[in-house]
């Protein structure tokens, strides 16, 4: 329902670790959907999956010890909720967080630009299944739909704070400790999600 993000230009000149705190940083947003919907139907580590993203933090600044991310995606996908077992909307945005956090470690495993692209869309994708699901109705044409997700201000946020990590990236040669700290706390938000949502609902 939303137009395809070409991002891969954009990320094209990215070092690896510039594409790492790009994925990062949006799956960081996406976490409380993960863990809001883990604690309501006990599903999940979300402890672990917490630890995963950390490390992946952690890894930007080689601060910790060295997190062996293909032994944690095992880990991570263990994680994914089976869409045939929870035929609820909550598993949509869990499931696109795990996913996200698995393309994540996939970027720093593979270098991978792609990854990080896609991790974009993803995103942006979650926040218009929301906005469907929650605003749409069948009364709506699809191009009524796409106007209402596209001028949304959950979708407004969702672009200017991916614009926003990409600006503050590319204005950024080396990823200093308090750089990183910086970007983490953008990308908590305060522990609210895309799609506006918080493990404290």
């Amino acid at each position: 329902m939303t137009e395809l993000l070409n991002l891969e230009p954009e990320l094209e000149t990215f070092e690896p670790w510039q594409l790492t705190a790009f994925s990062a940083a949006l799956t960081e947003r996406m976490f409380p959907n993960f863990a809001l919907f883990a604690r309501l139907v006990e599903f999940g580590d979300v402890a672990k999956i917490r630890q995963v993203l950390d490390g992946v933090w952690d890894s930007l600044t080689g601060r910790a010890g060295k997190m062996n991310f293909e032994v944690q995606q095992e880990a991570v996908e263990a994680n994914m909720p089976d869409l045939d077992e929870y035929d609820m909307y909550g598993a949509l945005p869990a499931l696109d967080a795990i996913v996200a956090l698995n393309a994540t470690l996939n970027c720093i495993l593979e270098k991978d630009r792609s990854e990080a692209a896609n991790i974009g869309q993803l995103s942006r994708e979650c926040v218009a299944t929301f906005l469907e699901v929650t605003e749409g109705d069948d009364e709506m044409s699809d191009e009524d739909l796409v106007k209402l997700i596209n001028t949304h201000e959950l979708m407004q946020a969702e672009d200017a704070f991916r614009d926003e990590v990409l600006e503050q990236l590319r204005a950024h040669k080396h990823p200093t400790p308090d750089f990183v700290a910086s970007l983490r706390a953008l990308a908590r938000n305060e522990g609210v999600s895309n799609i506006g949502i918080s493990d404290d609902d």
